[in-house]
């Protein structure tokens, strides 16, 4: 027997076959992401399929639940409060989507492009750091401060309306029902301001400042270059903003709940304090989980449109920077 044979047939020479090399050993990243999909599974998953089967029933929240099938969602479609309840849904998306992005886009530009050039980066710094505080305030704690000053009796708005001389503009802000969710708004635009702003800030760093000279030069004013210029760059972050703020406007809960609770009336009820009080109040809790379930797929649906929104501007930019 040849010496090759005794070694199983190797290759002369000491080659190894072809093909053959050492191994990678495996990537260990997977294990990293094993507590995350635990959690993730536990946390969010678990609960949702729960919720979507309680969803299907009739049931107290004690005892055994009784399946009724579709019969929550054939009730829910016909339910005033339901429906006024989305409706006021839309309202909060105006203040905490729509005006929060374009006020906090003009912010945004006003501090980059004029502030930061005439008074310096700390100036900037500070006065971002002002717009985003009512964002890491707890929402109890924002949700108690402005109760205090729109008290009617006593509260700071409408004592500094009677000391300039506009007592007649006196009003019970949260007590009204033909201005409580107006109030409401107002509030929570005050809340939201800072997250736009913030991300309008960080999304300007990118643009080249070549095309604002170039369109300078060309005599385009400062709206021009804005419009034309700064707009088509930060497209990406117009849609994050959008997409983020809509999202919460649609699941808002805890100002309404400090603030209201959902009243007077029903004035500032929103989708998730309705499926809170049905759910715990009523003890409706089959009834309350349908709520719960659609106001998920709903806000599902618009992450999912405004991701397919954000790739496409951020393919569109690479598309013109080749």
């Amino acid at each position: 027997m040849t010496h090759a044979a005794e070694h199983g047939g190797q290759v002369s020479g000491g080659r190894k076959p072809a093909g053959a090399g050492p191994r990678r050993p495996r990537s260990p990243y997977p294990l990293y992401l094993l507590p995350g999909v635990i959690a993730f599974t536990v946390v969010i998953v678990v609960p949702f399929l729960m919720n979507t089967y309680v969803g299907f029933t009739d049931w107290q929240g004690v005892g055994t639940p009784k399946w009724t099938g579709l019969a929550n969602y054939r009730e829910l479609m016909s339910d005033s409060d339901f429906w006024a309840s989305f409706r006021h849904s839309m309202f909060m998306v105006v203040a905490m989507a729509g005006i929060p992005t374009v006020v906090g886009l003009v912010l945004a530009a006003a501090l980059f492009d004029y502030i930061g050039k005439h008074f310096g980066s700390k100036i900037t710094a500070v006065l971002r750091a002002c717009f985003y505080l009512p964002q890491v305030l707890p929402i109890a704690v924002a949700g108690i401060v402005w109760s205090w000053i729109l008290a009617p009796d006593n509260g700071s708005l409408n004592a500094l309306l009677k000391a300039v001389g506009l007592g007649s503009w006196q009003q019970d802000w949260l007590g009204d029902p033909d201005i409580a969710l107006y109030s409401v708004m107002a509030v929570m635009v005050w809340v939201q301001l800072g997250f736009p702003l913030v991300i309008f800030m960080a999304g300007l760093q990118r643009v080249d400042p070549a095309l604002h000279e170039a369109a300078e030069l060309d005599g385009a004013g400062w709206w021009g270059r804005f419009w034309h210029v700064t707009l088509p760059q930060i497209r990406s972050e117009i849609y994050v903003v959008l997409t983020w703020c809509t999202i919460a406007a649609l699941k808002v809960f805890g100002a309404v709940y400090v603030l209201t609770k959902g009243g007077p009336g029903g004035a500032t009820n929103v989708p998730s304090y309705f499926s809170f009080a049905t759910f715990f109040e009523k003890t409706q809790v089959g009834y309350g989980a349908a709520i719960s379930t659609v106001l998920t797929v709903i806000i599902l649906a618009l992450a999912v449109l405004g991701l397919k929104l954000q790739t496409r501007a951020e393919d569109a930019e690479q598309g013109v920077r080749k």
